[in-house]
């Protein structure tokens, strides 16, 4: 083995060692990505890729996330779905009592991270194309009453087992056929509730769902495309 190869081995194990993994992406495809994903670059690499199927297959609709926090992955879906209107569903004040009491009596987490960190306006001041931002504050669901809307992508990133299935229980319906919705913490320990929360939905309603090596244990699920006739 050449000194290169061999030190190549040694930084590769040592990462490893911390969950971190150097590997080849996208060998074969020519065009560059436009996100920079040097951070979780599985994930937004991942976004990336749908993003080009939805403007490939025309799918029509908006984008929205559930638990938006400090808006850093909000900003670049707003980067990416540039014409569309984004919805941002947050408290931002942290988890609601209703949701945390309910997740640490199910045993599915303590739900004591605090997330109360952020704010309406610090998240504005990230999106790139802030007219198409529209914040939801408050409770989700409750803060879905006026919409009236389809959608093309939906982000939940909310953690808990409550707001997960709620989510889906409001979005899936509304998902435009061609549309991505992203579930993070799928596979997290941390939050098992998260993974129970897409199971029960996905069984019970026979939808299909891919789980991907990123960082927070995102699952996707994408709505097939109606058959051509």
């Amino acid at each position: 083995m050449g000194v290169a190869k061999y030190m190549f081995s040694k930084v590769a194990k040592a990462l490893s060692s911390k969950k971190i993994y150097l590997s080849k992406s996208l060998s074969y495809r020519n065009e560059p990505l436009k996100l920079n994903t040097n951070f979780d670059h599985i994930r937004m690499a991942t976004l990336e890729l749908c993003y080009d199927e939805i403007i490939r297959n025309n799918v029509k609709g908006n984008i929205s996330e559930i638990g938006v926090y400090k808006g850093n992955f909000a900003k670049r879906l707003n980067s990416l779905f540039s014409d569309r209107d984004f919805y941002l569903f947050d408290t931002f004040s942290g988890f609601d009592s209703k949701d945390s009491n309910k997740e640490m009596s199910n045993g599915y987490s303590t739900a004591d991270q605090n997330f109360s960190d952020t704010s309406v306006k610090a998240v504005l001041a990230k999106m790139p194309f802030v007219k198409k931002c529209i914040v939801k504050q408050g409770y989700f669901p409750d803060t879905t009453v006026d919409i009236n809307d389809s959608f093309c992508f939906v982000s939940i990133d909310a953690d808990l087992y409550n707001p997960i299935l709620e989510g889906l229980k409001y979005f899936y319906p509304r998902l435009e056929k061609g549309g991505y919705i992203f579930i993070h913490d799928f596979n997290n320990d941390e939050y098992k509730g998260a993974k129970d929360a897409v199971l029960e939905y996905c069984v019970n309603n026979n939808i299909a769902y891919v789980p991907i090596p990123d960082s927070g244990g995102t699952v996707v699920i994408n709505k097939p495309l109606a058959p051509k006739t």
